[in-house]
């Protein structure tokens, strides 16, 4: 073992025996579903308005290109789920940028996608490193730098979810690294 990232940590927590069976067996598991070629075409969305790569009226087209390239991979598709997912994406992704700025008023892209490949120090297993890959890090006015992980799903994000420890360790070790 060489790495260790934030998902095969939680994986291991999760359920010791199917970190097993993904990680050391390499058993193939779970290879997607509508939720996550939705969730990955609004990153996908997100990542290219946040680098100004696409301006408001094409952020439609783009989610449907990706989207369609996501579905393409998937054996079966619910297709009234799909058709929901599109009508949602196009309620979402004018609000990507707005968001943004009301939350952070002026910044600074620093990084999107920023690889993450660092030494674990002060561990027993000497050349264990931390892999990961931070979704966006901006630098505000007061000079504040901030960790961005975009997050999609169709239940909501209530009070537990948001302070689930498995959830914000992602953070944490993103800020540590």
């Amino acid at each position: 073992m060489t790495h260790i990232s934030y998902s095969e940590l939680k994986t291991w927590a999760e359920c010791p025996r199917k970190h097993k069976l993904v990680y050391i067996d390499k058993e193939k598991g779970f290879t997607g579903n509508e939720y996550t070629a939705f969730g990955s075409s609004l990153h996908a969305l997100c990542e290219n308005a946040v680098q100004e790569l696409l301006e408001e009226p094409d952020y439609d087209d783009f989610f449907d290109e990706t989207f369609d390239g996501e579905l393409a991979q998937l054996d079966e598709i619910r297709q009234d789920l799909v058709e929901q997912m599109r009508d949602q994406a196009k309620i979402i992704s004018p609000q990507i940028m707005p968001a943004l700025k009301e939350t952070f008023g002026n910044f600074e892209v620093i990084s999107v996608e920023e690889k993450l490949y660092e030494k674990i120090l002060n561990f027993s297993l000497d050349n264990l490193v931390f892999k990961g890959y931070i979704d966006l890090v901006i630098k505000t006015n007061d000079g504040k730098y901030h960790v961005i992980d975009w997050k999609t799903c169709s239940w909501g994000w209530d009070r537990e979810k948001r302070n689930s420890k498995l959830i914000t360790y992602q953070l944490t070790l993103y800020k540590k690294f």
